[in-house]
């Protein structure tokens, strides 16, 4: 019973071999189509006019869904929050003259009305317009207006946010536009990763309620930046039992799980590539908006970014040992079922060949017409011979350590 279990435990290995080699082809396939490319940034013909005119803004399609709009002016005395239901009464009014900085975050892009109303009221330009609703972009910083231009000076910042919703990544874009005193926050869909920030903002005596506008846009930043820690420890988590499973038990879910790693790493770098440049240029670059003290912090984030890249290569090198280690595995496996299937080949060899001898109806036969070719000493002598080739042979395979 057991060298029968011994003989068909090769031949389950070698069907499991075959399906999983058709598996991770048909993985590989669903991989290359599941990768999400960029849309087009520009809607329209080629060479049309760039930006978008705060007048257009009423022309483009706008979405019926709801968008939360909240505000908070802060000094270093006072601290004042609100939720905007009525942005037409918002806008007509002043800030508080206590007010020092203003932060207005937009919860969701749809509306055109809400686009139209703050770009208006707050001067940004018509570029930043474009890329504001023309996502995604590559995470970047852009200079607008200044003392020879119609607009005012600001800073346009595209960023990206990274959250981990279900145990999949998302990757959302993020519009900063800051002003001297006023910082416009634009989000895709409701929920960020500032609920610290805000709590900050609260607390009295804080460094950032000390500071101007631009020191809130370098913690806005910062607070993108480092929330790919979290990210990266439950990534260094996932990749410790992807190595466990492929070391132990290399299943074909395993490599369907690798590569699915592989991606989410792969969009974890394009978000977070860029964003050190980004960081680079406000820490190097001065502008009338960017403080001196906020671009010595942008030192910080730049170093975090640094870091967060360090550790996203040394993931993908290891994410892509363990796709080599599972093929090295399925490789041995199936060198052994071969080498299995080899060795029975050989075994029954010799006697196939003496009962397609033996088995022939020619009359003539030496060993068959002599006189010690009884009924009962050929049939036995028959498997003597056939036992005797077919032992001989596995103690040969043994002696040479094959099996």
């Amino acid at each position: 019973m057991k060298s029968w279990r011994r003989v068909a435990r090769p031949l389950r290995m070698f069907l499991r071999v075959g399906q999983a080699i058709d598996q991770t082809v048909g993985s590989l396939e669903q991989a290359v189509e599941g990768l999400v490319l960029p849309r087009r940034f520009r809607k329209g013909k080629p060479a049309a006019r760039p930006g978008i005119e705060h007048e257009e803004l009423r022309k483009l399609p706008s979405s019926p869904e709801p968008v939360r709009i909240s505000c908070i002016d802060y000094s270093p005395d006072n601290v004042q929050a609100q939720e905007i239901s009525d942005l037409r009464a918002f806008v007509e009014k002043h800030r508080p003259e206590w007010s020092v900085v203003r932060w207005i975050n937009v919860d969701g892009i749809q509306n055109m009305e809400v686009i139209h109303a703050l770009a208006t009221k707050y001067d940004i330009h018509p570029l930043a317009v474009e890329d504001l609703l023309h996502v995604p972009q590559r995470p970047k910083v852009d200079a607008y207006g200044g003392e020879e231009s119609d607009h005012q000076a600001r800073l346009f910042i595209v960023c990206r946010m990274l959250q981990l919703r279900e145990e999949h990544l998302h990757s959302e874009q993020i519009s900063i536009c800051l002003g001297h005193k006023t910082v416009l926050t634009f989000q895709e869909t409701r929920g960020d990763v500032w609920d610290p920030i805000r709590q900050r903002i609260n607390t009295k005596g804080s460094r950032l309620r000390q500071n101007d506008a631009s020191f809130l846009a370098y913690c806005l930043i910062d607070a993108l930046v480092d929330h790919c820690f979290p990210i990266l420890e439950h990534y260094g988590d996932r990749l410790h039992v992807l190595e466990e499973q492929a070391l132990e038990r290399p299943d074909i879910s395993t490599v369907q799980e690798i590569h699915a790693f592989n991606r989410e790493l792969m969009l974890l770098r394009r978000a977070i590539w860029p964003m050190r440049e980004l960081v680079l240029a406000l820490h190097r670059e001065p502008h009338e908006c960017m403080s001196e003290n906020s671009r010595l912090y942008m030192k910080d984030v730049y170093d975090h970014s640094v870091q967060i890249i360090d550790i996203i290569e040394t993931y993908r090198e290891l994410a892509a040992s363990l796709t080599e280690t599972y093929a090295t595995l399925m490789g041995n496996k199936l060198n052994e079922v071969v080498k299995v299937l080899t060795i029975l080949t050989a075994v029954f060899t010799p006697p196939t060949f003496l009962a397609s001898v033996w088995g022939m109806n020619f009359r003539g036969m030496p060993e068959i017409e002599s006189a010690w070719a009884s009924p009962w000493f050929y049939p036995l002598g028959f498997w003597l011979v056939c036992l005797g080739s077919s032992l001989g042979m596995l103690l040969w395979f043994r002696r040479r350590r094959w099996i």
